[in-house]
């Protein structure tokens, strides 16, 4: 029987407060991304930054490459926080399975509370890039840990999901961050307008350290240390006190086996190609994260505010009104694919997604353009317009060195990008979203993961030889769909 530990939850209870601590670290990512580009601008933030002031008034009469390297230092101050994440996530590969799931995310946490602190202090640059560096740093560890944290604890089922709603609380962080950023811009030229936004970050990692500890640790990081009763023990609290005992034993012998066999292997694995494909499957892991970073969604992300004043020339308010109210549709529009995954299915929504981000990017691209050659009257203004309205529709979908240098073909760069991803998904990327179809009338699966990748390779092996390979594997298809048929008729 489950125990009264983990706050005296168990079952579904314990699951939605493992999914909710999840989500807040998630939270704290998207705030962290957010938050600095609405200070950019603000009048106390240049009085001590002054370095990295862009703005046209400060930098009005200067050279090209002074205002490219003005621009490099901005860049480089905003970049830091990804930086550190890029660090910090390295080695949580050999952290993660020494300290376990929860100390790594209460290490992450802490370290991020000083990064915050170092932030929110800061008089002189080099502690404020030092401070995203740290902040960086904890997060990257965090992100790293929970999405396994959370996957090893709840019901396999739901995992699909359950990451979909981890993305969306990235961006609720983001419209969290661009709000706070717009009501304290009216604090300007207060110090507070720009210090306690980036003081807030501590608010979210202080609710993870105090909660992290009492919730379970993961069931298979339990069974890897040889910690097979308390492994038990947990499982029997996620599953809740109706689950039957056979059932918690199946399970724990089921992950049992996985870590025993996963324990086998080594880095090495990952690159070799042999039947089971790890190097496949480790490229498509490591391609799709990827592709979310290279899209672009990072300079509407991180940049929003100072495009919308600088390029486009709205005003400090109007232009943190816009990206707040941005903000919102970028978090509204994220459930979509909550709530839509199992149906369309992953390869779907992605191939969607990166035609709509491209066409976004495209449209950006041609009004920034004309706005830039037309200020001040109206076809200016109208393509002004444009380029907002097209901030919203990319998030739908879903650097400023650049803009200093090559202006709109920055946006050209994206679309580019986001196009060349539609091929990829479509030739090298399965379906593994488990489609009624793929079951016999008797619940049997007809197709397991194996045959859906062995689809993909069909598809992508026609790139090599069009024509040859597309008669295969109709053929095969044929051939395979022929054999399942028969099966099905002989069993029935």
């Amino acid at each position: 029987m489950p125990t009264k530990r983990f706050l005296g939850l168990n079952g579904t209870q314990l699951q939605v407060a493992i999914g909710v601590l999840a989500g807040m670290d998630f939270l704290l990512f998207g705030y962290d991304q957010g938050v600095t580009g609405g200070l950019l601008t603000l009048d106390s933030f240049r009085k001590y930054f002054p370095t990295i002031d862009t703005t046209a008034a400060h930098t009005e009469g200067w050279s090209s490459a002074a205002k490219s390297n003005q621009s490099t230092r901005q860049g480089i101050t905003v970049a830091a926080y990804n930086l550190g994440c890029f660090a910090g996530s390295i080695p949580t590969i050999w952290i993660g399975n020494m300290l376990g799931r929860r100390k790594a995310i209460f290490l992450g946490s802490f370290i991020m509370c000083i990064g915050a602190i170092l932030q929110c202090t800061s008089y002189e640059l080099a502690q404020l890039v030092v401070g995203r560096l740290v902040t960086g740093f904890g997060n990257g560890i965090n992100t790293s840990t929970v999405p396994t944290w959370q996957s090893e604890c709840c019901k396999s089922h739901r995992r699909g999901q359950l990451v979909m709603i981890e993305g969306a609380m990235i961006t609720c962080g983001i419209t969290i961050s661009y709000w706070i950023d717009f009501g304290l811009l009216f604090a300007d030229p207060s110090e507070v307008a720009w210090r306690f936004p980036l003081a807030f970050q501590i608010f979210f990692a202080a609710i993870i350290l105090v909660f992290v500890m009492f919730l379970p640790e993961s069931p298979r990081w339990l069974i890897l240390k040889g910690r097979e009763d308390e492994a038990r023990e947990v499982l029997s609290c996620l599953m809740g006190d109706e689950t039957d005992e056979v059932f918690i034993d199946t399970e724990f012998i089921a992950i049992k086996a996985t870590v025993l066999e996963m324990a086998k292997g080594s880095f090495r694995d990952m690159f070799t190609m042999g039947p089971d494909r790890h190097f496949h499957r480790t490229m498509l892991a490591y391609v799709n994260q990827m592709f979310q970073q290279i899209s672009g969604i990072n300079l509407i992300t991180y940049y929003i505010p100072t495009i919308i004043e600088e390029q486009i020339g709205l005003s400090g308010i109007n232009s943190r009104l816009i990206a707040a109210c941005n903000g919102t549709e970028y978090f509204a529009a994220s459930w979509v694919a909550v709530f839509t995954i199992e149906k369309f299915g992953r390869r779907s929504l992605m191939l969607f997604g990166a035609v709509g981000m491209s066409v976004s990017m495209a449209v950006l691209a041609i009004s920034d353009s004309i706005s830039s050659t037309n200020k001040g009257n109206s076809t200016g203004v109208a393509a002004g317009i444009a380029q907002t309205v097209f901030l919203f529709v990319f998030n739908t979908f879903f650097a400023i060195v650049a803009f200093s240098t090559i202006g709109y073909k920055t946006y050209v760069i994206f679309a580019v990008i986001n196009a060349a991803i539609v091929p990829v998904v479509y030739f090298f990327f399965p379906e593994t979203t488990m489609q009624p179809h793929m079951y016999g009338p008797n619940g049997e699966l007809l197709r397991t993961l194996d045959d859906v990748e062995d689809d993909a390779v069909r598809r992508a092996s026609v790139i090599s030889n069009p024509n040859k390979n597309v008669a295969r594997a109709h053929r095969e298809h044929a051939e395979k769909d022929s054999d399942d048929n028969t099966a099905t008729s002989e069993e029935k």
